[in-house]
């Protein structure tokens, strides 16, 4: 049924008389009666038709999809006189789109607007004044069964314009007809066409418009307002969020360009195809199989007949020949992401070559020359835009046709004779053969820089996203909830608790046995006098010897002591202090120690995400990756919402081949934090161990677009900052523009992995560690990334990447606001065997990056890989990479020290020395000063430079005190004889770390210089007690006991 309404209907006549003509696919359907108009302006005109659904032939499901019903209103003009037949003229018309039909809908109701024919009356109504056509459209069953709903896909294909097209395009001459081309895969080997024609040359001057809506591939439409697809419309975006070419920095200029003052061929059509499940299958193999799809470009001459005479065209000539014709290649393989549903972006055109078209498509066909000649292509031109069907008009398969195989043999063979002939002939035949092969008219193409803008729409993803609520319910699965352990009395109290029950204890037995012994001869407010009392307890003792009672209760006692045998704890200023604590034990391989610090830092404060995180990694250092698993998952346990957390659960799962659940934590990552850079690029790098292509292609696309708008974000920041007052400091050095996919994030490969080594919280102004809510994630600056998490072969630190490529945000200076104190907070180092299976990442990203140098390996490039070749103890590789990376960036701190720990190691010390002095005399330190001040001071104590190794660990204690630093000047001001700034220095480390036994024996050394007899024995019994390994300081300490007469406590 069809309903016209109107405010007002200015027609000719009193009262008008209309009727409505419903057509589809080119059929006239029906008229319905002829109604006057009302008063009102309303009509009803009841008026019902149909038309036949055919699976295979016309009317189809893409017919469907793509062709509008298109109906009608039609005013009869009263008759003249002398008139024999009435005249009509067409009022206006109304599109229905029966889309609904192909999304399980088996009825719907749509008011469509009846858009006015050119010279209709309707063109004059006020704009306020609406005309619409209430329409009802119902079928007896679904055109679609269930498996055809859930598997079937609808592929919109929107061609927008080409752009910059060749300068001998003009409007003025013989009439020509501008198309598109393009080949959908359907059921098995078949294919058909997309052929889009009657492009508008445009000379340029002016923009586009956006948004703009988008146009039926249908020409017979009377109304120019139905053209456009109801709420469709190009919506355009940035240069540089589009999928396809032409998307960075440097195009920008020409684009905007191209598409405001050069000429164009504007089509703004939208071609939509049903695909039932079989082709679905199809489309996603055909994409996996071969990347690029050939979108063809070609200028047809309009083929005109009169009556009597045929052109040579019209009579059937089959040479094929068409003009300019160019192709653009159209990367689809984003539609195999998860998630993805769209890809639209501009894609150059170039020549159409039969080789590199077969070589990147393996299409040995043209659309447009093999398959729709000019003639052919032209006999339909001005009534359909688009054609082809994947049902009726597919391309028959190349198995089943031998007439098409036959053609596509001889594109070959042509091909492979061409190359014969260039190889073997003359240089005059080869130029003639070149000369023939070469596409000269499609040259202008890529002469004149043209690229098509398209849009390649899906219904549903080709591959489905796992939902975030899936993913952190499959993240809370494998995190199952444990009881709460019991509580129990333990500590100091409870010692001291016990101790007290125990002296009651025995007391009340020594009080049985003085009353066995004298009887109960106390009565109340009785009085003994003083030598009754002492003569009862000799007597008392003297049993108690005796009979071995006073052995056994003494050994109670000492069985049951209130504190340990072993030196007390100290005292710490707070945990990140204990975390620099636990690195100084693991850089000397002290991981009893390490193992205390961290452990002691999780009986602090076991609800914090961090300390289990330091302590999993340090769980890795030890090879304990069960442990290590269960630390981090804890941590995941505890804020299901970091994302450091997660990250770690994935790389400790990949290292136990747990690969599923590797995957989830990833991917839960990214969409935690869906603008992540790390979590991007950590996904690519498992993707790639696990030979996804595909995906490896995704999660680096996503992550270098990432990059690239951060990058856009802080060069529109420091612009800004150089005009007025700059809030931090800036790196001095400038940011290198990205020019590949993958560049400047895959170098970043420690950054990525830097989490699992301990990220620190930013500090306050003064310097303190920040208190944050249990609630609140803590802020990761760019030092967190910058900080790099690795070691030399006996655990020593490398330095961290330069801040010149590492975009993540620009690097701030000592003193900024988001510095962290690093030696302060400290940095886990791994070990070779943890990083076995780390290196899998490591060298995956490192040969990216190496990929994408188009000047050569860079500084960073050379540093990172030097810290690889020293975890593998290949000194001698990791020396020619630190020399390498010297001569492209002298002035990097990093790099010398890295160079000084090298030579450090290879016990080299006057070399290293060098290097450490080289690296502090920088205005820039080094990215980890805490183990230059140390090992420098170390030399200098060896080379007997006192004075200088009282200063470097002086600088050493004010970045970043701890025993180590204050032990390193309490020796050096031994040295000199400085006995009270040594005791000082000493004791200072003494109440930092009480189990440090070089720290009792120089307490020893000076006490013994300044004859304090009790102190010195004490000092040297600690010493021992705790194992004094340094045989020439205990040789030393011996030598001074001699000589003083005092010191041991066995003289």
């Amino acid at each position: 049924q069809a309903f016209l309404s109107s405010t007002t209907f200015c027609v000719k006549g009193d009262t008008p008389v209309t009727y409505v003509r419903a057509e589809y696919n080119g059929v006239i359907l029906g008229d319905s009666l002829k109604i006057d108009v009302s008063s009102d302006g309303t009509v009803k005109y009841n008026f019902t038709t149909s038309f036949e659904y055919n699976c295979d032939g016309p009317n189809c499901l893409d017919d469907i999809a793509h062709k509008p019903l298109f109906l009608t209103v039609i005013e009869v003009l009263p008759k003249e006189k002398k008139q024999k037949e009435e005249k009509t003229v067409a009022l206006g018309q109304a599109v229905v789109d029966l889309l609904p039909l192909l999304e399980g809908h088996c009825s719907f109701r749509a008011t469509v607007p009846l858009h006015p024919v050119p010279g209709s009356p309707l063109e004059s109504l006020r704009p306020d004044a609406k005309c619409g056509l209430e329409v009802s459209v119902s079928i007896q069953e679904s055109l679609l069964s269930v498996s055809q709903l859930s598997g079937g896909n609808l592929l919109r294909v929107t061609l927008e314009a080409a752009y910059s097209v060749p300068e001998v395009f003009v409007p003025t001459g013989p009439q020509q007809n501008y198309m598109i081309g393009l080949q959908v895969p359907t059921v098995g080997e078949k294919e058909y066409p997309l052929i889009f024609k009657n492009g508008i040359l445009k000379l340029g001057g002016e923009k586009e418009p956006i948004p703009r809506p988008k146009k039926w591939p249908i020409s017979n439409i009377l109304a120019p307002g139905a053209q456009n697809i109801p709420d469709s419309f190009i919506v355009g975006g940035p240069y540089e969020e589009e999928d396809g070419e032409l998307n960075k920095t440097e195009d920008r200029e020409f684009r905007i360009q191209a598409e405001s003052i050069k000429k164009r061929i504007v089509w703004d059509l939208e071609r939509r195809c049903y695909l039932d499940p079989l082709a679905v299958l199809s489309l996603q193999k055909r994409i996996a199989e071969c990347r690029y799809w050939p979108v063809e470009i070609t200028r047809v001459p309009v083929v005109t007949s009169t009556k009597g005479k045929s052109s040579k065209l019209d009579k059937g000539d089959d040479d094929g020949q068409i003009f300019f014709h160019g192709v653009a290649y159209v990367n689809i393989v984003p539609l195999l992401y998860p998630g993805v549903k769209r890809i639209r972006g501009a894609f150059r055109v170039f020549a159409y070559q039969d080789r590199e078209v077969f070589g990147k498509t393996k299409c040995l066909f043209s659309i447009l020359r093999d398959l729709g000649h000019q003639a052919n292509l032209n006999k339909l031109g001005p009534v359909i835009a688009a054609a082809g069907s994947p049902h009726s008009k597919a391309i028959p398969s190349r198995n089943q046709k031998e007439d098409k195989m036959t053609k596509e043999k001889d594109v070959i063979r042509k091909v492979r004779m061409s190359t014969t002939l260039k190889s073997q002939g003359s240089d005059t035949a080869i130029e003639t053969e070149a000369t023939v092969c070469q596409n000269l008219e499609g040259q202008q193409y890529v002469d004149a820089g043209t690229f098509l803008v398209m849009e390649i729409e899906l219904a549903k993803a080709l591959v489905p996203k796992r939902l975030p609520e899936e993913l952190a319910s499959r993240v809370r699965e494998m995190l199952p909830a444990r009881p709460q352990l019991p509580r129990r009395s333990a500590g100091a109290k409870k010692a001291v608790e016990d101790y007290h029950n125990q002296i009651t204890s025995i007391a009340g037995a020594i009080l049985d046995e003085y009353h066995e012994l004298f009887g109960k001869q106390m009565v109340d407010g009785g009085v003994i006098d003083h030598h009754t009392l002492e003569e009862q307890k000799c007597q008392l003792n003297y049993e108690l010897n005796s009979s071995g009672k006073y052995f056994a209760f003494k050994e109670q006692l000492k069985a049951n002591p209130p504190f340990s045998t072993v030196v007390a704890s100290p005292t710490f200023t707070g945990c990140e202090q204990l975390r620099l604590f636990a690195h100084e034990a693991e850089v000397n391989e002290d991981y009893d120690l390490a193992s205390v610090y961290y452990q002691e830092r999780l009986a602090r404060d076991r609800q914090i995400v961090q300390h289990w995180l330091d302590y999993g990694a340090f769980c890795l250092l030890m090879e304990e990756n069960i442990k290590a698993q269960e630390c981090f998952r804890e941590a995941l346990s505890l804020n299901p919402s970091h994302l450091h957390s997660l990250l770690l659960c994935g790389i400790i799962a990949v290292m136990m081949e747990h690969y599923e659940e590797a995957e989830i934590f990833f991917e839960d990552a990214t969409c935690l934090e869906p603008s992540n850079i790390l979590s991007w690029t950590l996904l690519g790098l498992f993707y790639e161990i696990q030979e996804n292509d595909i995906r490896v292609e995704m999660a680096f696309h996503e992550a270098n677009k990432l990059l690239k708008a951060r990058l856009a974000k802080e060069k529109n920041i420091a612009e800004a900052a150089e005009g007025g007052k700059k809030l931090y400091s800036l790196s001095a050095t400038v940011l290198r523009p990205v020019t590949s996919p993958q560049e400047d994030t895959l170098l970043e490969l420690f950054i990525v992995l830097n989490p699992l080594w301990g990220l620190v919280p930013d500090e306050a102004p003064d310097g303190s560690p920040k208190v944050q809510p249990d609630s609140v994630e803590p802020v990761v600056t760019i030092q967190h990334y910058l900080c790099v998490p690795i070691c030399t072969v006996h655990g020593e630190h490398s330095a961290c990447l330069s801040q010149r490529r590492l975009h993540v945000i620009p690097f701030l200076h000592a003193g900024s606001r988001t510095v962290v104190g690093m030696s302060m907070a400290g940095v886990s180092f791994i070990t070779m065997p943890v990083c076995g299976f780390l290196f899998q990442f490591v060298h995956r990203a490192l040969a990216h990056e190496l990929l994408c140098q188009q000047e050569g390996p860079s500084c960073e490039y050379y540093l990172v890989l030097a810290q690889t070749h020293s975890l593998k103890k290949d000194f001698s590789k990791a020396e020619e990479c630190l020399r390498e990376a010297i001569q492209i960036d002298y002035l990097n701190p990093n790099v010398w020290a890295q160079k000084g720990h090298l030579c450090y190691l290879s016990g080299n010390l006057s070399e290293a020395k060098e290097c450490y002095e080289r690296t502090i005399s920088f205005v820039a330190d080094a990215s980890e000063m805490h183990f230059v001040y140390l090992r420098l001071g170390s030399i200098y104590l060896k080379e007997k430079e006192y004075d200088k190794a009282k200063y470097t660990y002086m600088l050493a204690c004010k970045k970043s005190s701890s025993c180590l630093t204050w032990l390193g000047v309490g020796i050096a001001c031994y040295r000199l004889k400085e006995m009270t700034e040594a005791e000082d220095a000493l004791s200072e480390a003494n109440a930092l770390n009480n189990n440090n036994a070089e720290v009792w024996a120089y307490l020893a050394l000076v006490c013994m210089q300044v004859s304090r007899q009790l102190e010195a024995e004490q000092s040297y019994k600690y010493a021992l007690k705790l194992e004094l390994k340094n045989e020439e300081l205990l040789q030393e300490i011996q030598e001074v006991q001699r000589m003083v007469g005092f010191g041991n406590p066995s003289f």
